[in-house]
């Protein structure tokens, strides 16, 4: 396949749904982990049209919506000094705090700036050594690498008004933390191709080992999930738990190793607390000591700040998959694209968003009023 129309060929996703009713005998739980796979489940309909019994279980792969409150609000209290240039990707600007948003800032006089890389940041710092120039890192180990490079290339410019505000989440660790939940329904899973173009797919083996689970690491087109979830049945069907590629044309085993090795060389493993989920050991990224000098948190004095999410807003039920967006007594009145209570109704990967995109209504609990 050379172009993109060819993933989302009509005829082929009918062949691979005739083939998915052939296949599987009875009913399968699978998550898609991440968010942009959720997008694409949704905004296409395949998670309706899969045969009956086989549920898709909206993960918690969405980089914007998993990123602490208290990181959120250490942005913000870093963005409102008026020596701060205060950059981030654009999906991050109207993720709420606890009392604003980025983007709300920026209408008051704040100057934040919307980049479409780390680098970007570190322009910014060298043309302008009088701004203390903050980019804000998350996501999972997909754009640890470029925040890595952006973070060497200040140390060899000697930049001293340039730093990040790490938030980095590891994938696994959640996997892990899922499956040992005692209500975990997961029985397979779609893992994120992205992520394992980076990492590989190696940190996967262990976990599909020890709780005996499929695992397919999987595009992001229609086809590409399809056959994902093809795979996953096939394997819940023949009684295999085993890590199996989807993604063969982006994805090795090992990963892209130079990016690994800037990472590591940049960050080291620590536990993190993730938006509506908690704490997870060993879930996240922080800078290594050898860079703890380009560390935000620290130089703007906001560590030990302390936040708490909206009280209607069921997040960390949605990231885990226990409810759907449309669970949610805010969905959609309350809680829009326009007025978000929490991050997964206004991040571009997340879970609320893509619903709220697609149509799809709440619908009311029996006996309620018309």
């Amino acid at each position: 396949m050379r172009y993109l129309d060819e993933y989302r060929d009509s005829e082929l996703a009918r062949s691979l749904l005739d083939r998915l009713r052939r296949v599987a005998t009875r009913p399968w739980r699978i998550m898609e982990v991440c968010g942009g796979q959720t997008h694409t489940l949704v905004r296409q309909g395949i998670d309706e049209l899969l045969p009956a019994g086989i549920r898709m279980i909206h993960g918690p792969g969405c980089p914007v919506c998993v990123t602490p409150l208290e990181t959120l609000d250490r942005a913000m209290a870093i963005a409102a000094r008026p020596e701060v240039t205060f950059t981030s990707f654009g999906d991050m600007l109207r993720v709420p705090g606890t009392h604003t948003d980025l983007l709300s800032l920026r209408a008051r006089g704040a100057d934040v700036r919307v980049v479409y890389s780390p680098t970007d940041a570190v322009r910014i710092a060298e043309a302008e050594p009088r701004r203390q120039v903050v980019f804000l890192a998350v996501g999972f180990e997909t754009t640890a690498p470029a925040n890595a490079m952006a973070v060497l290339h200040a140390r060899q410019l000697g930049l001293a008004n340039f730093s990040v505000l790490v938030s980095h989440v590891l994938v696994p660790p959640a996997m892990t933390a899922l499956l040992a939940d005692p209500d975990c329904e997961v029985q397979a899973f779609l893992a994120a191709g992205h992520v394992c173009a980076v990492m590989g797919w190696t940190p996967y083996e262990p976990i599909a080992a020890r709780w005996h689970v499929p695992i397919v690491v999987t595009g992001f087109e229609p086809l590409d999930l399809l056959e994902g979830v093809l795979m996953a049945v096939g394997q819940l069907e023949d009684g295999r738990g085993e890590v199996e590629n989807q993604y063969a044309r982006a994805v090795r085993r090992t990963g892209n190793t130079g990016a690994q090795q800037t990472v590591g060389r940049v960050f080291r493993i620590t536990d993190r607390t993730w938006r509506g989920i908690g704490p997870l050991p060993d879930s996240g990224l922080q800078l290594s000591p050898e860079y703890a000098e380009f560390d935000a948190a620290r130089r703007f004095g906001v560590t030990d700040l302390r936040s708490a999410e909206h009280p209607e807003c069921i997040a960390g039920a949605i990231l885990t998959g226990a409810r759907k967006p449309t669970d949610c007594a805010a969905y959609g009145t309350r809680c829009t694209p326009r007025t978000p209570l929490g991050a997964p109704m206004v991040s571009a990967e997340g879970t609320c968003a893509a619903y709220f995109a697609a149509g799809r209504a709440r619908i009311a609990p029996a006996g309620s009023p018309p």
